[in-house]
């Protein structure tokens, strides 16, 4: 179970350093240096698109692949391995080289949400229905001080180059590069070394062939098993919201004319203080059950939301980031786990294929939606604003998720 939840501990670091802290930054700065704001962002938004883009379709497949085949340690280590070696290799892309880097990240993107499906796969394997929740949540936890931790050395790092060292920021941000690659090696040894691959439901011989014929064959399973098919479509808006807050927040604190510097603090303060939080969540969801705790937590986004679009000092942009990290690893953690208890365990892979292709297609609409508000308006403020009609939707298709009975009915 610990070694589970060690790789949340491992890969979130990717996420922290790589995608919320200094990759959308350094790419304008330094691999897209000369060119225009609209251009840069324009690249990077096609970047993040790709990288979704190809896990939306891929997700599903993959994991009904490695359903098939028993083999959903084999696909985490190969989506695993890519990921560690593309985000190394962004340390060597030169200055100016913008196509280079945004081709190695987009390489290490699908190595790092490709990998999640499979890591979300071994949940049903690794404890019992009951503890889903807790397990779930101790994941995100330790993802949240494990990413935490580098986070906070790579921006001391950045911050003071020459106390490690360094001729400069940019030396500093590069090196944080290799440095998530390493801390994400090391601590998904656990994983590999100690839990154990679920049976093998059928021979792997015409794995692919097979793959495709399960993924047709759930597409038509979704029909008898209406409180997933539901739950998912509740999932894809409120998580669409989710994500594009995780997105959009560091771009939006510098449209409103925050320093880069306070940001950065802002992302750590999230970090930490979602440790903890994921943790409460969990015992909450025990206690209170799922679909509460969910409902708590996406209407604390609302809520947040709004408040974002009077925001109007530094101080103002801690206490958002506070407040979303007492609820983001919560409801991520708490959304798997309730998944889990719609899920047949002998096709995991596949139902969490669907799992987080919805989830990282989230990610494109999301930011889509800020952007062509903003753009029709011209203020960046209502488009923040606009997510709050994502979250409210999913709200209301989370009301109408069944909990009761749902394994024994439906599976």
């Amino acid at each position: 179970m610990v070694s589970w939840a060690l790789y949340d501990w491992a890969n979130s670091v990717f996420a922290t350093t790589v995608i919320a802290g200094f990759f959308p930054v350094f790419f304008k700065e330094y691999w897209s240096a000369g060119s225009d704001a609209v251009t840069s962002t324009a690249q990077l938004g096609f970047a993040n698109s790709i990288g979704s883009a190809f896990i939306l379709v891929a997700a599903p497949i993959l994991g009904a692949i490695a359903d098939g085949g028993g083999a959903r340690k084999r696909f985490l280590g190969v989506f695993t391995g890519l990921g560690i070696a593309m985000s190394a290799g962004l340390f060597f892309v030169g200055e100016g080289q913008w196509s280079t880097a945004a081709l190695v990240y987009v390489l290490a993107s699908i190595g790092f949400s490709g990998a999640i499906v499979f890591y979300d796969a071994l949940l049903v394997g690794v404890t019992t229905p009951d503890r889903y929740d807790e397990v779930s949540a101790l994941g995100f936890s330790l993802g949240y001080i494990g990413g935490g931790l580098l986070f906070a050395l790579n921006v001391a790092m950045t911050l003071s180059p020459e106390t490690f060292g360094l001729a400069g920021a940019a030396e500093a941000v590069r090196l944080s590069f290799l440095t998530v690659a390493l801390w994400w090696l090391v601590f998904c040894i656990p994983l590999f070394r100690n839990v154990a691959e679920p049976p093998r439901v059928e021979a792997a011989v015409g794995a692919v062939a097979a793959g495709f014929q399960a993924l047709a064959k759930t597409f038509r399973e979704y029909r008898a098993h209406r409180m997933v098919a539901l739950f998912l479509l509740a999932y894809f808006f409120y998580i669409d919201g989710v994500h594009t807050i995780i997105r959009m927040a560091v771009d939006y604190g510098l449209s409103l004319g925050f320093p880069s510097e306070s940001l950065i603090v802002a992302l750590l303060i999230t970090q930490f203080v979602g440790f903890p939080a994921a943790l409460a969540f969990g015992i909450a969801a025990r206690r209170f059950g799922p679909k509460p705790t969910l409902y708590f937590g996406v209407a604390i986004y609302v809520a947040v939301t709004i408040y974002a679009y009077f925001m109007t000092s530094v101080t103002e942009f801690y206490v958002l980031a506070a407040t979303v990290g007492l609820v983001q690893g919560g409801v991520q953690a708490v959304s798997r786990s309730l998944f889990a208890r719609f899920v047949p365990p002998a096709q995991a892979g596949e139902f969490f294929g669907f799992f987080n292709m919805l989830g990282r297609f989230a990610a494109i609409i999301g930011p889509a939606l800020v952007a062509i508000t903003g753009v029709l308006t011209g203020s960046s403020r209502l488009g923040m604003l606009s997510v709050v009609i994502v979250l409210v939707i999913g709200l209301v298709l989370l009301g109408f998720v069944r909990e009761e009975g749902v394994t024994a009915a439906e599976h």
